[in-house]
């Protein structure tokens, strides 16, 4: 993912800054609890396509 386009994407549901995991493919909205995937590098910045991240998944 190109870090300029990170720099100006925003979670759709808080606004707030998003965070992009490599590994599985995904830009975490950390405010939001949601993680929403990335398909051959399009981030899909939809409500209904994200999943629900755990307490275990965001550290606490």
């Amino acid at each position: 993912m190109d870090t300029r386009l990170l720099e100006l994407l925003v979670c759709p549901v808080t606004k707030g800054p998003l965070e992009y995991d490599r590994d599985k493919q995904e830009l975490i909205s950390r405010s939001a609890r949601l993680a929403y995937p990335v398909r051959d590098d399009i981030p899909i910045l939809l409500e209904a396509q994200a999943r629900v991240l755990t307490d275990q998944e965001l550290g606490l």
